[in-house]
């Protein structure tokens, strides 16, 4: 019943390609987590590493992880198990590549598995599949953020300075990005950028989509949300923690889909998410600290739940190649 155990430090690592101190993790005391890393995960204090191995095992209900001769547990105690070797695969790389304080907030894999496994929220498949579908209404790429105007948008006049307290402590619900009516030069990006995303979505799923720049935003056609539903409701419960993780962060659900297809890169995805703020630093400059951290923490959390959407939805087993000769 029980498999040998996969030795990540040695062997086994050339599976994800990871090195040491890779995407996951950074040398000395590091910045803070964000305010938004702590919807999904109460923050807890760096600790130092206390473990030298790490592995994991099959069990009768899943995958585990093993630090050292320890079983990884979530935060309400219970076996950290998890449906596919390749997500046992990627969350143990997550726990081997911290360095010598251990950063759970740099680790988004162990996070969305705590909260599937968790659930303290106590959400079901059709609250979660609401809890992203939400978006089609305000979504970044067809309509304008819910509590702008076209008249009193944040970046009229906009300051490198003043979009501090944007990328450090977005208000609820902001959109990195909405249609606006003007500047021309704006306006002309945002169609040339979103419009074919649009009109792949369109052709993709069978809908009827549009744009608007009205407040109030298009009208989705009943038919159209009752299509994104239904292909939603196609994937497992664990899948749809990834899926409304990443539509929380690009505040859209077409981009979200448009990736977790493969239509666009991780980087293509967030570029068309935050389009108006990459227009305004391109103008006005760039306040390297804060949009560099803010970019490319969006970045490594668009792309974990991205690849936990795949890693959950695919079959239980890594196939090994056999060796030549």
């Amino acid at each position: 019943m029980w498999r040998s155990c996969l030795r990540l430090r040695g062997g086994g690592r050339h599976l994800l390609n990871c090195p040491r101190g890779g995407l996951t993790a950074s040398r000395g005391p590091g910045p803070k987590p964000p305010a938004h890393a702590r919807a999904y995960a109460p923050p807890a204090a760096e600790r130092k590493r206390f473990y030298q191995n790490v592995s994991i095992t099959q069990g009768e209900a899943g995958f585990e992880i093993n630090l050292d001769h320890r079983k990884l547990r979530t935060p309400q105690a219970k076996l950290f198990t998890v449906p596919s070797e390749a997500l046992a695969v990627a969350v143990a790389t997550e726990w081997d590549s911290q360095q010598d304080t251990i950063k759970t907030y740099t680790m988004h894999l162990t996070t969305l598995c705590n909260t599937s496994l968790d659930n303290p929220t106590q959400r079901d498949k059709d609250q979660l599949i609401w809890a992203a579908a939400k978006f089609l209404d305000t979504d970044t790429v067809w309509s304008p953020a819910p509590h702008l105007s076209s008249g009193s948008r944040m970046a009229r006049p906009w300051h490198p300075a003043a979009s501090l307290l944007v990328c450090i402590l977005p208000a609820p619900g902001f959109s990195h990005g909405c249609r606006v009516e003007e500047p021309e030069t704006l306006v002309e990006l945002q169609r040339n950028e979103w419009d074919p995303v649009i009109g792949w979505a369109e052709r993709r799923y069978g809908v009827k989509i549009g744009s608007s720049t009205s407040i109030m935003g298009p009208s989705i056609p009943a038919r159209t949300r009752e299509v994104l539903v239904s292909h939603l409701a196609s994937y497992n419960t664990w899948a749809l923690q990834g899926i409304e993780f990443v539509v929380s962060q690009l505040k859209s659900m077409v981009l979200t889909l448009g990736l977790i297809d493969l239509h666009l890169t991780v980087e293509q995805a967030v570029l068309l998410s935050r389009l108006e703020e990459a227009f305004q630093i391109q103008k006005w400059g760039n306040v390297e600290w804060a949009h560099d951290y803010e970019l490319q923490d969006l970045r490594a959390r668009t792309a974990a739940g991205a690849l936990f959407v795949h890693l959950c939805s695919e079959s239980s087993a890594v196939k090994h190649k056999l060796p030549q000769g």
